[in-house]
Order: structure tokens, then C-alpha cells, then sequence
């Protein structure tokens, strides 16, 4: 999951909701829409968010 992260292309010192939004784009639209899959959807923005903010705890920890 962190490659999708990656691709997200997301810069570290922005807010968690530009990083929901890139990975919102990065769904289709049937993953979208579809009620069913709205709990694996929260899994996901969850990931990214998690990994955005490991991101920044390293920017901030070392400086980048």
C-alpha cells in the first residue's frame, strides 16, 4: 500500500484532506458507488492517511 501512497504524489507537508482526495481519484468509479464496498473504502483512505503521517513524522524527525 505504500506504493499507492507514493502515487498519490501528494506532498508531505499537506493536510490529510488533499491526501483523501488524491486517493478518491484514484478509485474507480463502480468502487465509488458501490454501497458494499464502502467499509473496504475507509480501510483504504485510512492506509493512506496512516502513511502520510509516518511521512511527515520522518520529515519532521529528520529534517527533510
Amino acid at each position: 500500500m505504500y506504493a499507492t501512497y507514493l502515487r498519490l504524489a501528494v506532498p508531505v507537508w499537506e493536510r490529510g484532506r488533499t491526501v483523501v482526495g488524491a486517493a478518491r481519484r484514484k478509485l474507480s468509479r463502480s468502487a465509488l458507488r458501490d454501497p458494499d464496498r464502502r467499509d473496504a473504502r475507509k480501510r483504504f483512505y485510512r492506509k493512506m492517511l496512516r502513511h502520510h503521517a509516518e511521512a511527515q513524522r520522518l520529515v519532521a524527525r529528520f529534517r527533510l
